[in-house]
């Protein structure tokens, strides 16, 4: 297989007369042919930027684009490929092999004999193996190619780390929902797109705005689908009924800066709480499919897991930031999986507010004046002159005895008294109550007396 033959046709749009081809994805006919077209990344964009360096300068600089999908990645590279005389080969980490990287560098080497440089894009790279990463490698060191390569996934982990030590790691955030907005208004109106021979009406906007959770390409495909629905039943209007049958998704009573908002997410929470596992997931499928960020809902599950569960089943917190990982790494649709997972174990958990009440009360203290100084055995003894100002004196080293615990007072005199964590006997927390009233008795010994 040749390098030309890796070309993606759907994707590798490089001349003008395409972006108006009807027979092209309205996704692509709308893809942005200038960084000044580019919609969101604002962060990306500032003068004299890395990007713009790679856009717009000679420079041989290779790049990670990291993001979730339809943030403007393959966009990215397709605007160095419009914008730079520069050789551009693009291969798909699904298809290429270590013998398609090799022989894309191997023309590269014998086109930068005459001067021509080549920009390599790999989409997906995080589905490159350790060999077909590690083959990359020379190439980039010596500049045979600068590397432009896209994935989803952390590239901490997906990616070696020799090759990210050679490149520049460059985020990309999701679209806002006004990024959203602003990109159907392009597609509607310009000649590329659908040359303003179609209407959304506010209500049809607002959900495909949803739809799209920050996903260009989302939300593009769903107005072609519409328009398409639309222009079959010989109508210029979309409205959205057209949308809801075109994606076949109703839209659902939800403003997520509004009152249902808090709504949802408070019944999302409590139904969690009340241990009814059939509720939380109802709201749980209502919030993504009304479009609401994965990363709230994640959110609010991680804090939920020490705020109503905490020590009664500590493995919840582990679930809940592992969801919230998931989200991260891999996004809806899919990540849908892990926030139920995440709320099935969370509903279903022993309960404990324990933690939460514990760590009020001593807020409470603290913000009433109840502070004090740091007991002398306490204080750091490891500077010079420290133990002449009886610094770390009489401190009681615990692993020196069995128990591993030592009579010793660690608070200020101020709260030594205080019980702050009051363990439930729910769950894993039951074994605790009698724990940590014994940890208290040998502990506070040296206060009592």
């Amino acid at each position: 297989m040749q390098p030309a033959d890796l070309f993606d046709a759907a994707t590798a749009v490089t001349d003008a007369t395409a972006f108006t081809d009807r027979n092209v994805p309205l996704a692509v006919r709308m893809r942005p042919r200038t960084l000044d077209e580019l919609i969101g990344q604002r962060q990306l964009l500032a003068p004299g930027s890395p990007l713009r360096r790679l856009v717009e300068g000679d420079a041989p600089i290779s790049v990670v684009l990291w993001g979730p999908p339809g943030s403007g990645k393959t966009t990215i590279a397709h605007i160095v490929s419009l914008a730079t005389q520069r050789r551009f080969v693009q291969l798909s980490a699904i298809s290429a092999g270590v013998k398609d990287v090799r022989a894309v560098i191997e023309e590269a080497r014998q086109h930068r004999a005459t001067g021509a440089q080549t920009v390599l894009f790999i989409d997906e790279v995080h589905r490159f193996s350790k060999t077909q990463q590690d083959s990359l490698l020379a190439a980039v060191e010596d500049r045979i190619v600068a590397l432009i390569a896209a994935t989803t996934e952390n590239p901490h982990f997906a990616i070696v780390s020799p090759l990210l030590s050679r490149s520049l790691l460059l985020s990309l955030e999701p679209l806002t929902d006004a990024d959203i907005d602003s990109l159907l208004t392009r597609a509607l109106r310009e000649t590329r797109g659908l040359a303003g021979e179609f209407t959304l009406d506010a209500p049809a906007r607002a959900h495909l705005v949803r739809l799209a959770v920050g996903d260009a390409r989302k939300a593009l495909t769903a107005l072609e689908a519409a328009a398409g629905s639309a222009g079959a039943q010989q109508r210029s209007a979309i409205d959205l009924h057209t949308v809801e049958q075109a994606v076949n998704q109703a839209a659902l009573r939800y403003d997520r800066d509004g009152d249902t908002h808090y709504d949802v997410i408070s019944a999302f929470i409590k139904s969690m709480r009340g241990s009814d596992v059939d509720a939380a997931l109802h709201w749980l499928a209502r919030m993504i499919t009304a479009g609401e960020d994965p990363r709230f809902i994640a959110r609010r599950i991680v804090i939920f897991a020490s705020e109503d569960v905490g020590m009664a089943d500590s493995t919840v917190l582990q679930t809940a930031v592992a969801a919230f990982h998931g989200v991260q790494l891999v996004g809806l649709p899919e990540a849908g999986l892990n926030l139920a997972h995440a709320v099935i174990h969370a509903a279903t958990a022993p309960k404990s507010n324990a933690v939460v009440s514990a760590l009020g009360q001593a807020m409470n203290d603290i913000r009433a004046g109840r502070t004090g100084s740091v007991p002398p055995a306490l204080r750091d003894a490891h500077y010079s002159g420290a133990q002449e100002l009886g610094h770390g004196t009489g401190y009681r080293y615990p692993h020196d005895v069995a128990a591993g615990v030592v009579s010793q007072q660690y608070a200020p005199d101020e709260v030594a008294d205080r019980e702050y964590y009051q363990p439930t006997t729910h769950g894993a927390e039951q074994p605790l109550v009698e724990r940590v009233a014994k940890l208290r008795s040998i502990v506070r010994a040296a206060t009592d007396q």
